[in-house]
């Protein structure tokens, strides 16, 4: 399926390349690379490119590209969500995935991609699976690999689990306490227009979850609303037909931390926007302009709402601005022409905001139009959809776990035109 994958960085340059079956010369990236300077951003570059005898596939995040090269016809989906899979598993190896952690470990980089791909095709792909296999890197080992002169990572047999019927947990579990922590994280995207009102706004949301049971649990986790998830995707280990039927997440966990639901709420199920943005900008001829902006709670159900910034991309004409913050600290990119205010928390009794004058570049004309304002935000215990989590039990297990449920809300591509 897969014939080769090649690692591009955000300056252009393939620093890592992995062939399955033969190679394929790293000049395959021409057409990508010729896509990539058609396009206005990262994001803007096609997922599939084709050519005359190959297809890319590419993912672009934390400022490196991954792109897979096919030879055959395939379902592109499938092939995204691999590259997806694969970055993840760095990240998780890692605990970050960037060009420095990788060239600093080239070696388990290969040795994973070796275990997750079998001639081009996917073989292991769960962590729990991949980490018997390939030893996680840490201080320790790096001396002891150093001092025996040892430098592969991968076990000598095959994890238990490897060919069970519950590939994505470890057999022979076993925990002092015994815990189940889930965290239900929502990202808001939502469009405001300058009169307030609400252009579009959905909910990606998430539930992760850190489990650390002995044995074999069985969990089921209910909903007091499940009505309000759409477009939801699950990790392999829930029962589908079981929650087709009854609306109920039945499941043997897999052991430590993964992303069990991935769901959607479309901008059908009225979202509530949680902020709102008071706004005067003003651009005058030749004495410059008025910025002033004033942030405020909307429907926080009670919350506070914190790690507030905002990030303003002003037009090539603005010189600079001088502004004074209520609270928080504000910077300008001159070259940019950005401007970024660091809010922090907010507090209901005054809200926050910003104020001061715009000096624009003479013999420059005045902005058509004046600047869209990007906020971000987190509100802690409280999912901005209404999801709700009812009740954990547990089977197969005579002990009683530990369980918690965190909320989250955070703030995706939210946006206020002025």
């Amino acid at each position: 399926m897969i014939h080769s994958l090649f690692i591009i960085n955000s300056s252009g340059d393939v620093f890592m390349e992995k062939h399955w079956k033969s190679v394929i010369h790293k000049s395959i990236c021409d057409y990508f690379f010729e896509e990539q300077g058609k396009a206005g951003s990262p994001e803007d570059v096609p997922p599939v490119i084709g050519t005359p005898h190959h297809y890319l596939i590419n993912i672009f995040r934390n400022q490196l590209y991954f792109i897979a090269v096919v030879t055959t016809e395939v379902p592109p989906l499938f092939v995204i969500e691999f590259l997806h899979r694969i970055f993840d598993t760095f990240e998780d190896y890692f605990t970050e995935c960037s060009e420095t952690a990788l060239k600093e470990h080239y070696v388990i980089v290969y040795e994973l991609l070796d275990e997750m791909l079998d001639n081009g095709f996917p073989l292991a792909v769960e962590a729990n699976i991949l980490k018997e296999l390939i030893r996680p890197p840490n201080f320790l080992r790096t001396i002891t690999d150093t001092v025996t002169g040892k430098s592969t990572g991968v076990s000598a047999t095959l994890p238990t689990g490897q060919l069970s019927n519950v590939p994505w947990r470890r057999t022979g579990v076993k925990y002092t306490n015994n815990e189940a922590y889930f965290d239900v994280i929502e990202e808001i995207d939502a469009i405001i227009d300058k009169q307030g009102n609400t252009v579009i706004a959905e909910v990606q949301g998430y539930i992760d979850c850190l489990v650390k049971l002995s044995g074999m649990p069985d969990l089921t986790l209910s909903f007091i609303n499940p009505r309000l998830l759409d477009d939801i995707s699950f990790h392999p280990c829930v029962r589908y037909k079981r929650w087709e039927s009854e609306k109920v997440l039945s499941f043997v966990p897999p052991d430590g931390n993964c992303r069990l639901v991935s769901y959607h709420i479309g901008s059908n199920n009225m979202v509530a926007v949680p902020l709102y943005i008071r706004h005067n900008i003003q651009y005058r001829e030749g004495s410059g302009g008025r910025f002033e902006v004033t942030i405020g709670p909307k429907q926080t159900m009670g919350k506070v709402v914190e790690n507030i910034s905002m990030e303003v991309p002003f037009p090539k004409s603005v010189l600079n601005l001088t502004l004074t913050p209520s609270q928080g600290k504000y910077t300008f990119d001159p070259v940019g022409k950005i401007l970024t205010w660091d809010v922090g928390r907010m507090d209901t009794t005054k809200l926050p905001s910003i104020k001061g004058n715009i000096s624009l570049q003479s013999g420059h004309p005045i902005p058509e139009s004046n600047p869209t304002i990007n906020i971000n935000f987190t509100i802690s215990q409280m999912a901005i959809s209404g999801v709700k989590v009812n009740r954990l039990d547990m089977y197969g297990e005579k002990y009683k776990p530990f369980k918690g449920v965190k909320y989250i809300t955070r703030a995706g591509k939210f946006q206020f035109r002025t």
